[in-house]
């Protein structure tokens, strides 16, 4: 199993490298549309190969894509940490009870070896 997963990590770093490589070229990444440049006081541009912009956008979306699933996911790790304590609460409750029980059953044992 240990090799599968060795084999596809391998596979896919090499498709990322010939992707890479397939798209060198240089292209003009501008942070506003020419039409838009008007309005603002500057329009920055940047000069960057091909490969970089597609995995910049890939990273982004991941990005993100990771920190919409952490927000939409704050309702339950709050329930889960309720439940953690709920449990830890009842725990300590069984734990406390089980000793009383104990002391009530060596009361009791004590009291009918009075009575005899």
């Amino acid at each position: 199993m240990r090799y599968i997963r060795y084999a596809s990590i391998a596979i896919f770093g090499l498709a990322l490298v010939l992707i890479a490589l397939a798209n060198r070229g240089v292209v003009t990444l501008r942070v506003l549309p020419d039409e838009l440049s008007g309005f603002a006081a500057l329009n920055p541009t940047y000069d960057l190969p091909l490969f970089v912009v597609i995995f910049g956008g890939i990273l982004m979306g991941l990005i993100v894509g990771f920190i919409w699933e952490w927000i939409r996911e704050a309702g339950e790790r709050v329930a889960a940490a309720r439940t953690a304590r709920e449990l830890a609460s009842l725990r300590a409750e069984v734990a406390r009870l089980k000793g009383t029980q104990h002391e009530s059953r060596d009361e009791v044992l004590a009291l009918l070896d009075r009575a005899s």
